[in-house]
């Protein structure tokens, strides 16, 4: 598939919102795959880090469905699996690069499940930050917390 204009630096349209990069196939024609190598440093760049989760998806053949790369409930295993490592890094009192690595990993799963999903993560992570900005936070029993209240709290 040929992308015209498909991808922009700085704002966007809507029309070009729409054409936006979500399924592997997409950030594997994106440019950004035109600088990867198997070893890139961070640039700051979501899509450097979405094109090379891709990467890694496609070399894998995670969309084949004989491998269950990409099912929802596999995926969702491997995340409780890499929760569960990063929490022990933290609960242990592991050194902070452990922790990192393991936190890394919760982030390339989030990333490859919206390869998975075809969604553009990006976009919805935005959205949400703009509704949770305008949230009033309250303190909990363990800490301060910021959601929707339906109810009074009793205090």
């Amino acid at each position: 598939m040929v992308h015209v204009n498909r991808f922009v630096d700085g704002p966007i349209s809507r029309i070009q919102a729409m054409t936006r990069a979500k399924s592997v196939d997409d950030w594997m024609s994106h440019p950004k795959q035109e600088h990867l190598t198997d070893e890139h440093g961070a640039d700051g760049s979501w899509e450097t880090m979405m094109a090379r989760v891709a990467k890694f998806h496609h070399k894998h053949d995670f969309a084949n469905p004989e491998n269950n790369g990409h099912d929802m409930g596999y995926r969702i295993a491997l995340m409780v699996e890499e929760l569960g490592e990063f929490s022990a890094a933290i609960t242990k009192g592991k050194p902070q690069e452990e922790a990192a690595e393991e936190l890394a990993d919760v982030l390339i799963l989030t990333l490859g499940n919206a390869l998975a999903m075809d969604i553009d993560l990006e976009e919805h992570f935005h959205k949400k930050m703009d509704r949770i900005m305008q949230r009033p936070s309250r303190r909990g029993g363990m800490g301060i917390r910021v959601t929707e209240y339906t109810g009074e709290v009793k205090e």
